[in-house]
Order: C-alpha cells, then sequence, then structure tokens
C-alpha cells in the first residue's frame, strides 16, 4: 500500500510542478550560486556540444522553464532541471526562475529520473543504474519501477542487463562507440572476454547491431574448453563411399555424427532425385 501510495503522490507532484510552471512569476528567481546540483542525479554526463547549444539559446531567449528546487541549508538543492542550471552557468546568468517545493529526500531521486527519462536525457547505462538505484534504495520491484516511469517491464529488464556488461564494454556505450541494441547483442555472449572482444571488433570495424548479432555466437565458444577428440572415419566407411559415389555418380558421405552413422547423398535438381530413386531400387532388385 505505501508503495502504491508513493506511485500516486509522486504523480500528483509532477502535475503541480506542471502547473505552476504554466503559472509561472519571471519575478520568481534565484541567485545561482545559492542553488546546488543534487549528487544523487540520474545524469552524470552532460553532452559538452549539447550543452553549449542550450546555453547560446540561453543567452539569446533566457530560461524558458524554471527548475525546480527544495530548500536545504542555507542553499537550494536541485530537483528537476540540472542541464538548464548548468547551461545557464555556462551563459554566465547571474540568477535562473525557479519553483520551490518542499520535498523529502524520497521523492527527490524519482522526480530527477523521470524527468530525465521523459526527456528522453539518460544515457542507456544511466537509465539502467536510475532504475538500479530505485530498486535497491526505494525498495520496489522491477514491476513497480516500469510503471512508476511508464516504461514496460521487459523494457526496464533489458535496459538493467546492461548493468551486466563488463567495464571495458560499458564505456563503449557510454561515450557512444555502442548504442544500447549493440550491447544488447553483445549479452548474447556468455563469457565477459568473449564480450569485450566481439565489442572491440564492433567498434573497431563499425558493424551494425545485425552483424553484430550474427557475430555473437562465434565469440560465444569457450576458449578454455577441451576439444573433443575426433575418432578417425572407419576405412570400411571410406570403401563404403567410394563404391556408392561409382554406382549412383554422384557424391556420396559415409559417417558418424554424434554416435548415429549417416549416408549423405547429394542431388542437385527433383531429376537428379528421382534418377537416383530409380538407381537405388534397382541396385535392391538386383540383390
Amino acid at each position: 500500500m505505501a508503495k502504491k501510495a508513493l506511485g500516486k503522490g509522486l504523480g500528483s507532484l509532477m502535475g503541480t510542478a506542471e502547473a505552476e510552471t504554466a503559472a509561472f512569476d519571471s519575478d520568481s528567481t534565484l541567485p545561482i550560486s545559492k542553488i546546488v546540483p543534487n549528487k544523487d542525479q540520474p545524469r552524470k554526463l552532460f553532452k559538452e556540444k549539447e550543452l553549449s547549444e542550450l546555453s547560446d539559446s540561453i543567452k539569446q531567449n533566457g530560461v524558458l522553464q524554471p527548475l525546480l528546487v527544495r530548500k536545504k541549508g542555507a542553499q537550494y538543492e536541485i530537483v528537476a532541471g540540472e542541464r538548464r542550471y548548468q547551461a545557464a552557468k555556462l551563459a554566465g546568468l547571474k540568477e535562473v526562475p525557479v519553483i520551490i517545493k518542499d520535498i523529502d529526500d524520497d521523492e527527490v531521486f524519482k522526480l530527477a529520473l523521470i524527468e530525465n527519462l521523459q526527456r528522453s536525457d539518460l544515457s542507456p547505462l544511466e537509465e539502467a543504474r536510475g532504475y538500479r538505484q530505485l530498486i535497491k534504495e526505494r525498495g520496489l520491484t522491477q514491476d513497480e519501477t516500469a510503471k512508476l516511469v511508464s516504461k514496460s517491464r521487459s523494457a526496464v529488464t533489458n535496459t538493467l542487463r546492461l548493468l551486466d556488461l563488463p567495464s571495458e564494454v560499458q564505456q563503449f556505450v557510454e561515450d557512444g562507440s555502442l548504442t544500447a541494441g549493440h550491447a544488447r547483442a553483445i549479452l548474447a555472449v556468455p563469457s565477459e572476454e568473449g564480450r569485450i572482444k566481439l565489442a572491440q571488433k564492433v567498434v573497431e570495424e563499425k558493424l551494425s547491431v545485425r552483424q553484430t548479432e550474427t557475430l555473437a555466437p562465434l565469440f560465444s565458444v569457450d576458449a578454455d574448453a577441451t576439444p573433443r577428440h575426433r575418432e578417425p572415419t572407419p576405412q570400411s566407411f571410406k570403401r563404403a563411399a567410394r563404391q556408392l559415389r561409382l554406382a549412383l555418380e554422384t557424391n556420396v558421405k559415409v559417417k558418424s555424427v554424434r554416435g548415429k552413422n549417416k549416408i549423405e547423398i547429394e542431388f542437385s535438381t527433383e531429376e537428379d532425385l528421382a534418377q537416383l530413386v530409380n538407381k537405388l531400387s534397382g541396385m535392391d532388385g538386383e540383390q
């Protein structure tokens, strides 16, 4: 019940913030020196180019949407809007528009995560870490997390799986060398060493997600596994194959596969098949 109430409260709070944004008074500002980022902000990386573009826009038009902050000691902690805060600092602004809300610690991270997800601002790994933090620290299930952020459970599960990648591969995802689609394809490789080697090949050769999926089985072979001992083909098999090739005038193989003995007869067309059937029937008749 507590978790359901928490979800409802969160939705209500987001709705209230949006309503207050719509009715925002331009005089509601704070000195930027009094504002501090949230240390639990799920987004850790801000792309320099995008931040610079936003900064240029802010220089021309100002901060059009206020930051959501809460009072914390003598300062104000950002709940939502850190990207705007960083860009405003870069633009040299001395103060920024804000909405000040009384929000407890349990709600702050959820609001920051949801804001970033709604704007598609998070990298796949930042999103995965955000889900993990919600699950671990707030005691939510994957189902509850999915409902909270308006995603399917499978989307949340697949995103969380990215955290199973080796750190080297995670770095490729973080810097944009690999997409989340590449990463999921690489996860099909069971060993850490195989995942790293496949990731390096994908990055070096700039392979597509489809190509990565095709290659994944080749990197799934355990390099340390003891190779199976192959029994030599019996001489009787070789003799039988020779005789059948001469009699049927096509390639024939006599072999043992997984403990079962087999005869393989090649043919190209239906007409070839009919001729083979006639020859084999004739052999039977001769006996």
